[in-house]
């Protein structure tokens, strides 16, 4: 899948040189992983940038390839405040590299033994952020995280021109599908068991999936109905025939 896209002949031009529109969000998130593999990186991450009122990271994934723990605790730690990297994704639309020791050390919170051991636990430690934005104003950033040493120029610039093209028609899915809605499997199941009055933590354990992921379900529903929670987005659901 990601040699649609990003062929070794193609690569000098970026993602954005080729004609191919993916089809759904999982052969982005294909080709972006494809990506993270090609560059040696051990995943990546698609976002749009935390306002200031932000109390999450969490909730302004839009893909990722990081691990559903590593965010959760995150969260969790409460690094989404006094982060250099998201202060800098507000600030500048300049791609930029990150080393979690040598960036976290800016942190003015006390937490940046906590951050710089979250990323080297999960293989995450060096970097590159990619600054994103569509037509209609909305910023984002891609990103792709590992242990590879730094990018070198060719390479930042390769992957820069993938970051506004995968932001983009991500949020152009997502806007063509509150006009058609058509939920997943595990969204629906997420929301009838919500319509039964479980919790996040009680789906999990029955869906065997992990609290972050039912809430990723949940809350990619909830947009999807265009809702403001899940108590909405169950109640549009049911009204729209999707929930028994």
């Amino acid at each position: 899948m990601a040699d649609r896209f990003y062929t070794a002949s193609a690569q000098s031009r970026g993602w954005g040189a080729s004609p191919v529109v993916p089809g759904t969000e999982d052969d982005i998130a294909e080709t972006l992983g494809g990506l993270a593999a090609r560059f040696g990186f051990r995943g990546y991450l698609l976002i749009t940038v935390p306002s200031e009122t932000s109390t999450d990271f969490s909730s302004n994934v839009l893909l990722t390839s990081w691990p559903d723990d590593m965010l959760k605790t995150y969260d969790h730690a409460g690094l989404i405040f006094g982060s250099p990297v998201i202060e800098r994704l507000r600030q500048s639309t300049n791609p930029f590299v990150y080393d979690a020791e040598r960036t976290n050390r800016r942190r003015a919170d006390g937490k940046a033994t906590i951050a710089a051991d979250l990323f080297e636990r999960h293989g995450l430690s060096r970097g590159a952020y990619f600054p994103a934005h569509n037509s209609a104003g909305q910023r984002g950033a891609l990103a792709f995280g590992g242990m590879r040493e730094a990018l070198n120029p060719r390479e930042m610039a390769e992957l820069n021109a993938v970051a506004n093209r995968a932001f983009t028609e991500v949020l152009e899915h997502r806007a063509g599908r509150r006009q058609h809605v058509s939920l997943s499997r595990r969204e629906i199941e997420c929301l009838s068991w919500a319509s039964a009055g479980k919790t996040s933590v009680e789906m999990s354990e029955i869906l065997g999936l992990s609290e972050y992921t039912v809430n990723h379900y949940l809350n990619r529903a909830t947009r999807k109905l265009d809702a403001v929670n899940r108590v909405q987005a169950v109640a549009k659901a049911i009204r729209a025939g999707l929930l028994n």
